[in-house]
């Protein structure tokens, strides 16, 4: 990948997002929306700013291109406008995960079609990530997200990547008409649900007397699998602490088997508060199986290329078992 090519249509967003600010006054994320939309439609309504923006949709579209580039261009312009404009849950997954966690549903899937769910998916940053890496272009791909401004930009960012994806606007806790899928990812949303209603629903409601998002939303993405279908999320390191009185450990004894549990490297993060792991499960069903061991892991830094290289190595021998 060219990181040439990524730094130039980072450079298209940026400009062009520029422009339309001072045309209409209006946010860095509602700009790049309105970006985003006039590059895949080719056209603006707005005669004045079409102009203006003509020679950067005209030449967006290059031979030999690529969705991730363009997926990694329109993340560093998602991330620009989130930090002009920081607000509580709008954060992205960071990119090396998002490779991560692409490379190893690809080895799961293989070349096969497959369906897949992110059930509070922000920008779609995550969901095409993975897309992008798969053996297979036969993907059917849902996402589920409540703010008004992420489901758009996801919608931009999928429709620039020329990418298939259902999007429904509702909390991703709700009822989800995906049917069962394949693959649920998902960055989970950390804190209380404050849906106590709703939380009623859930097995996990009611861990030390709470309703946890993070755990009611392993529980829903477990309900939305097929059989065998496999659940990657991100989840807060002190997920299994915050587990007192073992419900959460009884209720995956009951519905799945931990294949796979990996710590990330603190250094991915503002502070040890806000640590987190990648946590990979199997639902029981047909053709599950409970592996010998479990994948139980401390990634490397990251930066660290030849410790990385080693640890990819020993993941991908330990799933080809």
């Amino acid at each position: 990948m060219q990181t040439t090519t990524v730094s130039e249509l980072f450079s298209v967003f940026d400009q062009s997002v520029r422009l339309i600010r001072e045309h209409r006054h209006i946010s860095y994320l509602e700009a790049l929306c309105t970006a985003g939309e006039i590059i895949f439609k080719g056209t603006a309504q707005d005669e004045e700013l079409g102009k203006k923006l003509e020679p950067f949709y005209t030449d967006f579209y290059r031979e030999g291109m690529t969705a991730e580039e363009i997926r990694r261009a329109f993340q560093l312009a998602a991330l620009k406008g989130m930090k002009a404009e920081p607000r509580p849950g709008r954060e992205m997954t960071p990119d090396s995960l998002v490779i991560l966690m692409g490379h190893v549903v690809a080895l799961l899937a293989g070349s096969r079609p497959f369906s897949i769910l992110d059930p509070a998916v922000g920008t779609a940053n995550l969901l095409t990530g993975v897309m992008n890496q798969a053996e297979t272009d036969h993907i059917a791909a849902y996402g589920a997200e409540t703010d008004d401004l992420m489901l758009k930009l996801a919608f931009t960012n999928a429709n620039l990547q020329q990418k298939e994806i259902h999007f429904f606007h509702q909390d991703g806790l709700g009822p989800i008409y995906s049917g069962p899928v394949d693959f649920v990812v998902c960055d989970v949303p950390v804190g209380i649900y404050p849906d106590r209603q709703s939380a009623k629903s859930f097995e996990l409601n009611g861990i030390n007397g709470k309703a946890y998002t993070h755990f009611l939303f392993i529980e829903k993405g477990l309900r939305q699998l097929k059989e065998s279908g496999y659940l990657f999320y991100l989840i807060p390191n002190q997920l299994f602490s915050e587990d007192k009185e073992h419900l959460f450990h009884r209720f995956i004894q009951k519905n799945a088997a931990i294949l796979a549990l990996l710590q990330l490297p603190s250094s991915l993060f503002k502070n040890a508060a806000a640590a987190k792991s990648v946590i990979l499960l199997q639902k029981k069903g047909r053709g599950a199986s409970v592996p010998k061991q479990t994948l139980l892991a401390e990634m490397p830094d990251f930066s660290d290329e030849r410790k990385m290289r080693d640890f990819m190595i020993q993941m991908d021998q330990w799933f080809a078992r």
